[in-house]
C-alpha cells in the first residue's frame, strides 16, 4: 500500500509535499501527520494554475487553464521517499508529482518534458546523468545587500566566515535526499556556489527544485536572504546554473574515450548541444534580468564555442578518469526551470548522437574572441524571437507549455518596458 511505502519518520507531526511550478519554485501544502495515511493514498488537491503563474504568483488566462474553465484542481501524489527535515523538528518532506483529476499526467506540468526525454534515452539503452552547480547570493534580509565586502573567490578565510550558514546547507541537505559535493565563495561579495552530486537526470532536476527552496529556508534560519536571481547587482557577478552531462550504458560512461578524452558519442552529444544553444535560450534564461548576466569576460558564455577545461566557452569538456569525463553547459541562469533546461539539453544532445553531428568552434584560447562561433541571445526579446521560430523547442516543450513560458516572457518584457527606473531619474531629472 502507498501508505506503507511512504511511512513517516518517528516524531513527525507535519509533512510538506510539493512540486516545481512554471519557474521551478517549490509549491504545495503542509499536511498534519494524522492526515498522511489518507494523503499518501489519494494525494492533495490544488489548482493547476501553479503551472501558469509567474514568479510573483500572478496568474493569467492560458488556453489550458483560465477563468473560462474555472482554474480547476489537480492532485499532487507522493513520489517519495519521505525524509525528516533536519532543520525543522517534527517536519518531514516528500517530493510529489502532479496528476489530473483523471489520474493522468498534467499536460502543462514542466516535469513531463524531462520525463519524455528520459524515456527517449532509455529507448536508446542510455541513462542520462547530470551534476548541477548553482550559484546564489547570501544577503542581509533588511538591506538586500551582501553582509561581507570584497571578492574572495575560493577563499578559505571567507568560507570559514560563512561556515555558520554553508555548513548546515552541506550537512543537512543530504538528509532530504540532496547529496552535496562541496561549497565555496564565488566571484563577488556574498556570492557562493554549492555543487549537487551527479545522478539520473530526472532525479537531478527534482533535487534542484528542492535545493533552491531549502537553501532559502536554511539561510533564513541563520539571518540571511538567499537569492538565486540571475543578476541582482549591476556591477557584480551573475549567478549561473551549470549542468555536467554524461551518458551511461550498463554501468559504463559512454563519453569516456581512449586516453581520457571525449568519445565519439560524447562529441555527438556536444555537437547537438551546440547546435541548439541559441534557439533554446528561453529555457536557460527566462527573465530580462537573466540576460544581464550574459556579457563578455564575465565567465558567462556569449556564444556556442567549446573547449577543454576552458571557462570562456559555452561548452566545456572535462577529461580524465573514465567516470569523470563529461560535458559542461555553462549558459543556464540560476533561476531557470531545471526541467525545461535539462529537457532541451538532453533532447539536443540525443539528436546530435542520432544524426552523427560533429562539434564546431573549438578553441584552446579565449572563447569570447572567437568571431566564427554562433552567438547566443543577449536579451530576452531576441531569445523569445528565436524560440518562436524554433520547431525544436516547441516540440520538446509541447504547445501548451511553450505558450505559457513564452507568454510569461512577453509579460515580463511589457512590465519592464513600462518602468521608469531610479537610475534614469538620477541621471536625467536634474540635467534636462
Amino acid at each position: 500500500m502507498a501508505s506503507d511505502r511512504f511511512s513517516l519518520p518517528n516524531g513527525t507531526h507535519t509533512v510538506a509535499m510539493g512540486v516545481g511550478d512554471l519557474n521551478g519554485i517549490l509549491r504545495g501544502k503542509r499536511i498534519p501527520a494524522e492526515q498522511w495515511p489518507r494523503v499518501s493514498e489519494s494525494g492533495i488537491a490544488l489548482s493547476i494554475a501553479i503551472f501558469a503563474v509567474d514568479m510573483t504568483s500572478d496568474v493569467w488566462d492560458t488556453p489550458y487553464v483560465s477563468m473560462e474553465n474555472g482554474y480547476p484542481d489537480m492532485h499532487i501524489v507522493p513520489a517519495g521517499p519521505v525524509h525528516a527535515v533536519p532543520w525543522e523538528e517534527g517536519c518531514a518532506f516528500c517530493f510529489g508529482r502532479a496528476v489530473g483529476m483523471d489520474h493522468r499526467p498534467v499536460p502543462i506540468d514542466p516535469r513531463g518534458t524531462l520525463e519524455a526525454q528520459v524515456a527517449r534515452a532509455e529507448s536508446m539503452g542510455l541513462e542520462v546523468s547530470v551534476g548541477a552547480e548553482l550559484e546564489f547570493y547570501l544577503l542581509d534580509p533588511e538591506t538586500g545587500r551582501p553582509a561581507d565586502v570584497g571578492n574572495q573567490v575560493y577563499g578559505l578565510g571567507r568560507a570559514a566566515e560563512l561556515e555558520h550558514v554553508l555548513g548546515p546547507i552541506r550537512r543537512q541537505l543530504p538528509g532530504v535526499g540532496i547529496p552535496i559535493e562541496q561549497s565555496n565563495p564565488e566571484y563577488a561579495p556574498g556570492q557562493v556556489e554549492v555543487n549537487i552530486r551527479y545522478g539520473p537526470v530526472l532525479e537531478a532536476a527534482d533535487r534542484v527544485i528542492a535545493f533552491r527552496a531549502f537553501v532559502k529556508e536554511i539561510a533564513a534560519r541563520h539571518g540571511y536572504l538567499a537569492t538565486f536571481m540571475s543578476k541582482p547587482f549591476a556591477t557584480e557577478s551573475g549567478s549561473g546554473f551549470h549542468t555536467h552531462y554524461s551518458l551511461w550504458r550498463d554501468g559504463v560512461n559512454t563519453f569516456a574515450g581512449p586516453d581520457g578524452r571525449l568519445s565519439p558519442t560524447g562529441l555527438g552529444f556536444l555537437a547537438g548541444l551546440q547546435e541548439r544553444m541559441a534557439e533554446t535560450a528561453l529555457a536557460a534564461a527566462t527573465t530580462p534580468n537573466a540576460y544581464r548576466r550574459r556579457r563578455p569576460y564575465t565567465f558567462c558564455p556569449v556564444n556556442n564555442s567549446w573547449g577543454v577545461d576552458n571557462r570562456t566557452v559555452g561548452l566545456r569538456v572535462i577529461e580524465g578518469a573514465p567516470d569523470a569525463i563529461r560535458v559542461e553547459k555553462r549558459d543556464g541562469s540560476a533561476d531557470c526551470n531545471p526541467y525545461y533546461l535539462m529537457a532541451c539539453e538532453v533532447a539536443a544532445g540525443l539528436d546530435g548522437i542520432e544524426r552523427g553531428l560533429e562539434p564546431r568552434h573549438f578553441t584552446a584560447g579565449n572563447g569570447y574572441e572567437l568571431p566564427e562561433a554562433d552567438p547566443i541571445p543577449a536579451d530576452l526579446e531576441t531569445a523569445l524571437k528565436s524560440a518562436r521560430e524554433s520547431q525544436f523547442l516547441q516540440g520538446v516543450l509541447g504547445e501548451d507549455r511553450f505558450e505559457i513560458l513564452a507568454g510569461q516572457a512577453e509579460r515580463e518584457l511589457a512590465f519592464m518596458d513600462g518602468q521608469v527606473t531610479q537610475v534614469e531619474t538620477d541621471r536625467y531629472l536634474r540635467n534636462f
